[in-house]
């Protein structure tokens, strides 16, 4: 059974890059580029992992991510942080489990991915 990611990415773009790269290596994808559809698709979709895009690591940028794990139905889910904030690290402190930081190498993205699975 495919694993199944969440993609959450403003940029259009990028979003179209991760669709190619994620399908290619044999997941299944929930792809949304409005954080107004984020907890519907979580509890729809039911992911394995999420790729989150955040733009700061304020309150008000990581409330999703904050949500997502503390609520008791997916606290178990492996949030990874895609983001171009030059201290976007503190998000692991925050709510994330990895950072990517933006821009990303393919190769790297896949095994950050690959290692929450098995953590997970």
């Amino acid at each position: 059974m495919k694993k199944k990611i969440l993609v959450f990415e403003k940029n259009k773009d990028i979003l179209e890059l991760i669709n190619i790269i994620l399908t290619q290596e044999g997941y299944e994808l929930d792809l949304i580029s409005s954080d107004h559809q984020v907890f519907g698709h979580v509890k729809d979709f039911n992911p394995d992992a999420i790729l989150l895009d955040i733009i700061q690591p304020t309150p008000e940028g990581t409330a999703i991510c904050q949500a997502i794990k503390s609520a008791e139905d997916t606290t178990h889910i492996p949030v990874i942080v895609l983001s171009t904030h030059p201290k976007a690290d503190i998000v692991k402190e925050i709510c994330a489990d990895e950072v990517v930081h933006k821009p990303f190498d393919i190769s790297f993205l896949i095994s950050v991915i690959e290692q929450q699975l098995m953590i997970a």
